[in-house]
């Protein structure tokens, strides 16, 4: 590797913690020109790097210099949101011994932490479409993916994640928990579901994902627990079958253009208009090619959510369209092709407090406070994958005896991919291609307490 920076990445498993999971290691193994960490924390209801960035801003402001030297990059900076005051002064009283470093201010729209919007929002640069902000020499952090470089500085690889439980429960709040913990333990950590009937998501109200099994354990990406009413817009939106939003689609879509004139990526200049999609799945025997612009779509959930007066879903369209086209080998036709932003973007922006009135949510806390509670598990099962890229490899038997930190699981030869460490000190008690069990040995110190 590179840098020393990126050797620590790979040590301690650090992946992208407010995403998809891509391995930091093979981020930061580059030479560019900015670095950029995403603090605009862009999913309502979540409270994860606001508190991050409170509590050990000067611990982050010190391993952003580091990483940014260790990439040759001339200027780095934190991204927040204005109204986060306390994370903004903290900051900017972090940074202030650091010449190239910088605290820029976001307005409190969603998504403004979208990379492509962000890059724009802080640089005035756009990625191309399709691309990735290394395409214009940038890298974008996440907050908590610095504080687990900070962590594994200090010899302590990614064991736990931060995860906000929000939404219809008795005692909100951020929580550091052991990787490998059950969902359902999360919401006892939270004082339990305060209504019957409810439906649980991983993630933000935006672009969460419906939980199926609350036996389903944390990961590396978790981010947020949200509890909502079944008869949310949220969750109906969700639990909808693609046949049947196809039908909606054909039998209601009045091409009013409203997805299509909020939609974030259209305002950048990317050739994508929701709309047409709606239109192109009305007419059967459609080529897949002809729909290839579904490609740009980031899913954000803007169109469905917010834009569409008809309560049709175009990104459950899209996530459609693009499954069929990489079925049929369509690559993407749109990739680097841009048009002008538009000039009406600035008044277009979707304010967070609305977006938060229109899907009923604005009773929920909108930051929740940061709780010193964790769980002390007594197993934990720890997902080979957790991360983009391949499987980790197990490096350890059933019967074997592991402490919180131990390498259970390691990165593929020659592939893409991340280590992943015990969480707690027990046996080892199941190895599959999936995931790997550990029993908590009693009277150790097991949970992970940050």
């Amino acid at each position: 590797m590179k840098n020393e920076v990126a050797e620590l990445a790979y040590r301690a498993g650090v992946v992208g913690a407010g995403g998809a999971g891509f391995p930091t290691h093979v981020k930061l193994d580059v030479a560019v020109d900015m670095v950029i960490v995403n603090g605009a924390e862009c999913e309502p209801l979540l409270s994860v790097d606001y508190h991050l960035m409170v509590e050990f801003s000067s611990q982050l402001a010190a391993m952003l210099e580091k990483v940014r030297t260790a990439v040759e990059a001339q200027k780095a900076v934190f991204a927040v949101k204005a109204k986060n005051k306390e994370a903004v002064l903290a900051l900017q009283r972090a940074t202030a011994s650091y010449p190239n470093l910088e605290v820029v201010q976001l307005g409190d729209f969603y998504p403004a932490g979208d990379e492509f919007v962000l890059v724009y929002e802080a640089l005035g640069k756009r990625v191309p479409p399709g691309g990735i902000p290394l395409a214009i020499k940038t890298v974008v952090l996440n907050v908590e993916t610095l504080w687990n470089l900070v962590e594994g500085e200090a010899g302590r690889p990614v064991t736990g994640t931060w995860v906000t439980v929000n939404g219809a429960v008795n005692r909100p709040g951020t929580f550091h928990v052991p990787l490998g913990v059950r969902i359902k333990d999360l919401l006892s950590l939270a004082g339990g579901p305060s209504i019957a009937a409810y439906r649980v998501l991983s993630g933000g109200p935006m672009m969460g994902e419906l939980v199926e099994d609350l036996e389903q354990p944390v990961t590396k990406t978790t981010k947020g627990i949200l509890v909502l009413p079944e008869t949310s817009p949220v969750i109906t939106v969700r639990s909808m079958p693609i046949p049947h939003i196809l039908r909606q689609a054909r039998a209601a879509c009045c091409q009013c253009r409203e997805c299509t004139e909020m939609c974030p990526r259209y305002h950048l200049g990317h050739q994508l208009e929701p709309h047409k999609m709606m239109l192109l799945v009305s007419y059967p025997g459609y080529e897949a090619r002809a729909a290839a612009e579904a490609y740009l779509c980031s899913e954000c959930g803007v169109c469905d959510l917010y834009a569409c007066p008809m309560g049709l879903s175009p990104r459950r369209v899209n996530q459609a369209l693009k499954k069929e086209l990489r079925e049929q080998g369509v690559p993407n036709l749109y990739k680097g092709v841009e048009r002008e932003v538009h000039p009406w973007r600035e008044y277009r922006r979707v304010p967070v407090s609305r977006l938060l009135k229109r899907l009923g949510l604005a009773n929920y806390p909108p930051k929740p406070p940061l709780r010193q509670e964790t769980i002390t598990p007594d197993q934990v099962t720890l997902l080979l994958k957790q991360h983009a890229g391949a499987p980790a490899v197990p490096v350890v038997q059933v019967g074997q005896q592991v402490s919180r930190g131990d390498l259970v699981a390691d990165v593929p030869a020659g592939s893409l991919g991340a280590r992943i460490h015990a969480s707690i000190t027990g046996k080892v008690t199941a190895v599959t291609p999936a995931a790997i069990t550990i029993v908590a040995e009693k009277g150790k110190e097991v949970a992970d307490n940050g």
